[in-house]
């Protein structure tokens, strides 16, 4: 039931929850927060509390808030600048495990995913089966316990560190390409998985193809039925959309740890202060160009908003793919914006630039094409909002009901 759809005494009951949960953290804040103390400890202290995952169940760390009540939880931790608030919105491994795990891997995963010790890296696209992830070939066997997996992946961001990857892959032919597949946290560290770098034209080597051979995953390590991978890894994506989505330099999958991480400024306050930095705040294009940013910017933000609403555990939202395309464009144009702004300075990379500011780590042009790509590319995203937000026909696709070993890809 929408805020419109619902009594006003429903209303109001909500939002004294808002304000009272908004109070209870800055009551918390200012008995625990200090910017001088251990930081490690205190996001520890924040996740036992609830305080990181206010929406999730009161059994899982959280406070069973609504995610307006969560936001206000978000936006008191930003004020202070604390870290480790929003990780109901932004952990998409541990909203993952918390969808489909059993209760067994959440115990032994979700703590560890909110504090961080445990890296993860996401296994899903192939050299074969980028954009058309139902066509993986990594195949997983059962041998008693354990899947026995082999296949190829790539574009891992993370792979070389990482201790879990979190992998779709097929384990019944005999079934239609979406129906045969399965989801398993498979552990990195073994010998059957080899991590090759991938150098980009930015000079990160952040992505990986990852050779299986004979690898092993417990079969206590898989999230939601044998079979219906398809399903978790569609929830997988519509979180790591909605993170996407956000355009505030700390979203997406970010490297730091949560201690180290504080909600950063949006695009269009950042660009603000560069502009200020170059005297061009008188300039109407440049004005009008910041306004521009700000106007999408919030307008997105909404429409996150709207997508977290949405997305209960263990289902999607095409809502997500709009915020992700939405995002996309956003960047691509904060990255333009930030070219005009610093000139010639501009084509310096972040150790040589002026006054030692590393604005290509937020928004340069390099990066920006990234997010085009990760978490579904954006004609993706376009043939998603299509189908499922306009009710547009489906592309014909004449291989989704046979089984997949008699596909066209495998004759």
């Amino acid at each position: 039931m929408s805020v419109v759809e619902q009594p006003g005494s429903a209303v109001e009951a909500e939002a004294a929850d808002v304000v009272a949960l908004r109070a209870g953290a800055r009551a918390w804040l200012a008995e625990h927060w200090n910017p001088e103390g251990d930081r490690k400890r205190f996001v520890a202290a924040a996740i036992d509390a609830g305080w990181a995952a206010p929406s999730w169940p009161s059994a899982w760390f959280g406070k069973d808030a609504s995610q307006d009540a969560s936001k206000a939880v978000r936006e008191e931790f930003a004020a202070v600048r604390a870290p480790g608030a929003g990780q109901d919105l932004q952990n998409l491994w541990a909203n993952t495990v918390l969808a489909f795990g059993s209760d067994d891997m959440k115990r032994r995963f979700v703590r560890a995913l909110l504090l961080n010790e445990v890296k993860m890296c996401l296994l899903y696209s192939e050299p074969g089966a980028g954009s058309d992830l139902a066509g993986v070939t990594t195949t997983a066997v059962r041998d008693g316990d354990e899947w026995v997996v082999n296949g190829q992946k790539v574009w891992t961001s993370g792979g070389h560190v990482a201790d879990f990857g979190m992998l779709i892959c097929r384990t019944d032919w005999e079934q239609p390409k979406h129906k045969g597949l399965s989801f398993f946290f498979l552990p990195m560290k073994q010998d059957g998985v080899e991590v090759r770098p991938l150098r980009q034209c930015t000079g990160d080597r952040r992505f990986n193809e990852v050779f299986l051979t004979n690898a092993r995953v417990s079969d206590a390590n898989r999230l939601g039925a044998t079979g219906d991978g398809w399903r978790v890894l569609q929830t997988a994506l519509a979180y790591e959309r909605l993170v996407m989505g956000d355009t505030r330099p700390s979203a997406a999958r970010d490297d730091r740890s949560p201690e180290e991480r504080v909600e950063g400024p949006p695009p269009d306050t950042v660009l603000v202060g560069l502009a200020r930095e170059r005297g061009r705040t008188d300039d109407p294009v440049v004005r009008d160009a910041l306004m521009r940013l700000h106007v999408l910017r919030t307008v997105n933000s909404w429409n996150g908003l709207r997508a977290k609403a949405q997305l209960a555990q263990g289902t999607s939202s095409p809502v997500a793919s709009l915020g992700k395309l939405a995002m996309s464009q956003i960047l691509h144009f904060a990255g333009s914006l930030q070219q005009q702004l610093l000139g010639a300075d501009g084509m310096l990379g972040s150790a040589d630039g002026p006054a030692d500011r590393s604005w290509h780590a937020m928004y340069d042009l390099h990066n920006a094409f990234f997010t085009s790509i990760g978490g579904g590319t954006d004609q993706i995203q376009r043939n998603i909002i299509g189908e499922r937000l306009l009710g547009l026909p489906r592309e014909p696709e004449p291989d989704k009901v046979l089984p997949f070993r008699d596909t066209r890809r495998n004759q």
